[in-house]
């Protein structure tokens, strides 16, 4: 229950909320906080920040103060690799990553969450790569008082799958390369692939173990990814015949390596051609010519969910259609551009 009075009425009463000032350009921020008892000294500093009546809280039972209930919608939203400092301000916590790694949001959760009358969450796209510390999220009551039910109901469904935000680290792996194409390992043309593969593959904390070359035969180009297995690499990256030329036989060669799921075609631009397959547990990209002329790709997409063990079937790649198409723009931002943030 609120209580309105008089600014003039308020001095020795304590403040119920924080009260926000802005100074366009210089400050935003809480030029009271909860607790603060107000003086005389106040009270001009308050009508400049237009209040003219304050207000004193009274809680009923079935009530709940902005501060407490974001408190609960924080514990709720926050999965792994998520945490949150219990001190709201002005009903609002922010939610930083435990460390360095992948956001990965669970949309749906997110969408029932803020379905709930009087309750918000806002966070980055989910497959944004994070720093140890980013803010990845922030959640608040938008009420200064509301019924209990509707936070406590919001906060079972955030948990209901152990969070809607977590943040996975990037786990290192062994990496082995196989160039193919006759121009290549016959040295008519110098390879640009490996340079290119190999810098994305640090980038993301993994190393490359070794690069094979084969022509256009499938059969080398199975006893190179099985020589890349057989050393103990739990990523493997091809490069050329991912196109739909008679010779391009790069797909033969990793069936006949023993390849028991294969999806051929990713719905993003640049990168349509780009293969995923599996042998066990083992990823095999398939990383079309594209990949030599363009910065930024769909491996660049995918490559960070298979680092954090995300098994990447046919849903995944026709998901990326959203916001799967580069604007080739003449200055390359990415990743502060859309391409790829509709996932």
């Amino acid at each position: 229950m609120l209580k309105k009075i008089r600014v003039q009425d308020a001095v020795g009463e304590t403040l119920s909320h924080d009260i926000t000032e802005i100074r366009p350009g210089e400050f935003k921020g809480a030029a009271f906080t909860k607790g603060h008892t107000v003086c005389n000294e106040d009270i001009c500093h308050l009508q400049k920040l237009g209040k003219n009546h304050l207000y004193l809280i009274n809680l009923e039972e079935d009530e709940i103060h902005e501060n407490e209930a974001a408190s609960i919608l924080a514990k709720g939203l926050a999965g792994p690799g998520i945490t949150w400092e219990d001190s709201p301000r002005e009903g609002k916590i922010c939610l930083t990553a435990e460390t360095d790694g992948l956001l990965v949001v669970d949309k749906a959760g997110l969408a029932a969450f803020n379905m709930i009358d009087e309750v918000m969450c806002a966070c980055l796209h989910s497959y944004t790569q994070v720093k140890k510390g980013r803010q990845v999220a922030a959640t608040r009551a938008i009420p200064l008082v509301m019924k209990r039910t509707p936070v406590e109901r919001a906060a079972a469904i955030a948990g209901q799958n152990g969070g809607i935000l977590a943040v996975h680290p990037l786990k290192p792996s062994k990496a082995g390369i196989v160039i193919t194409g006759n121009e290549v390992f016959n040295g008519l043309i110098k390879d640009g692939f490996a340079p290119v593969l190999e810098k994305k593959v640090a980038d993301l904390g993994s190393a490359v173990s070794g690069i094979e070359f084969a022509p256009d035969d499938e059969t080398l180009i199975q006893q190179a990814v099985e020589k890349h297995l057989a050393d103990g690499c739990d990523l493997i990256l091809l490069t050329g015949g991912m196109s739909v030329d008679p010779d391009d036989v790069t797909r033969k060669g990793i069936a006949r390596a023993g390849a028991k799921e294969m999806n051929y075609g990713a719905a993003a631009l640049p990168g349509a051609m780009f293969m995923v397959a599996y042998i066990g547990d083992v990823p095999l990209l398939g990383v079309p010519a594209c990949g030599l002329h363009h910065r930024v790709t769909v491996l660049d997409l995918v490559l960070p969910r298979i680092l954090i063990g995300e098994h990447i079937g046919k849903k995944e790649l026709a998901f990326l259609g959203h916001g799967g198409m580069c604007m080739d723009c003449p200055e390359c931002v990415y990743p502060h551009c859309p391409f790829g943030k509709g996932m």
